[in-house]
């Protein structure tokens, strides 16, 4: 094997690790997008195996899934339930219960990204 062709493999090898290196280094995150009187909208993206810490909503939402996947709604309560998001699909979520906190775990192998529509009363 060729010194040439050597280190073509060793920089190759080196540039998937850097990249798989920055994909789990990048956490949790969300993005505002804007708020007027009648909404207030966020992009959300979960990593895989993160979750976004305990929150409410006082308000109820749309969430638009840019990219699907599982996720786990943790209640503070130790109770938990299932959301499977379809790419591309919308789906209506109510306002959360009084004194109730919440947390989102992305259960899937790939980030979950989505737009977060709140509604305003």
């Amino acid at each position: 094997m060729s010194c040439r062709w050597l280190s073509f493999i060793l920089l190759s090898l080196c540039t998937c690790l850097q990249a798989e290196q920055n994909f789990h280094c990048v956490g949790t995150y969300r993005v505002f997008q804007f708020e007027n009187e009648h909404v207030r909208v966020w992009k959300t993206v979960i990593m895989p195996h993160q979750s976004l810490k305990m929150h409410r909503h006082d308000c109820s939402r749309v969430l638009v899934a840019l990219k699907g996947g599982k996720l786990t709604k943790m209640e503070d309560t130790g109770e938990s339930s299932e959301l499977f998001l379809e790419e591309d699909k919308a789906y209506w979520l109510d306002q959360d219960a009084l004194h109730t906190l919440h947390a989102d775990i992305n259960e899937s192998e790939e980030p979950i990204e989505i737009m977060v529509i709140e509604v305003k009363a």
